[in-house]
């Protein structure tokens, strides 16, 4: 275990070593102390004493005979791996869009028309317009996003440029800065 480092290491295999028990076991909660100091107790970790006397029966292989203070996780549990996590794939048209968007403009077509689908468009759309901006600045077009919000609708959903205004996207302008106050700095 790296995080311990060599030290620890070579603590635990002379523990192994030592014939006298009460000996032996005064020198594995004398690790522990010092693994405890290396790895600090993160906050809210409830099972943390745990955790550490199962990592020094890891680095020990199992071999250091001592008792326990806690339960300890037999070996073949710890070597376990867990089960490999289902990652759902799909195809996504555009990936610098996203499929949270793609599947937000399927909503939004399923909607009826009223001021709850024209939000959720207008939304989206400045979501496409931040997206383009990050991926591709050359080719972040107004236009260019009304085309495929009506492309991925099938033609349902329209935005009207005439009456729609995007959100400013990247760095902000100074006009909108002059009424953010800096903080002062400490001589």
């Amino acid at each position: 275990m790296p995080e311990y480092g060599r030290g620890v290491q070579d603590m635990v295999e002379l523990a192994i070593t030592i014939p006298d028990r009460e000996k032996r076991q005064a020198c594995a909660n004398a690790i522990v102390a010092v693994m405890a100091r290396l790895q600090p107790e993160p906050a809210g970790q409830e099972d943390y004493r745990q955790k550490l006397w199962n990592h020094l029966a890891r680095i020990a292989h199992y071999r250091l005979d001592i008792d326990y203070p806690v339960e300890i996780l037999p070996e073949e549990e710890a070597a376990e791996h867990p089960a490999p996590l289902h990652y759902p794939m799909k195809r996504i048209a555009q990936k610098h869009y996203g499929a949270l968007v793609e599947s937000s403009l399927r909503y939004a077509a399923s909607l009826p028309e009223g001021p709850e689908r024209e939000t959720l468009v207008q939304m989206v759309a400045n979501q496409m317009k931040q997206d383009l901006f990050v991926w591709n600045r050359d080719a972040m077009n107004e236009t260019l996003v009304a085309e495929d919000i009506e492309r991925y609708t099938r033609g349902e959903v329209k935005l009207n440029l005439d009456e729609f205004r995007f959100a400013p996207v990247g760095m902000p302008s100074a006009s909108q800065l002059a009424g953010v106050k800096k903080k002062k700095r400490k001589a």
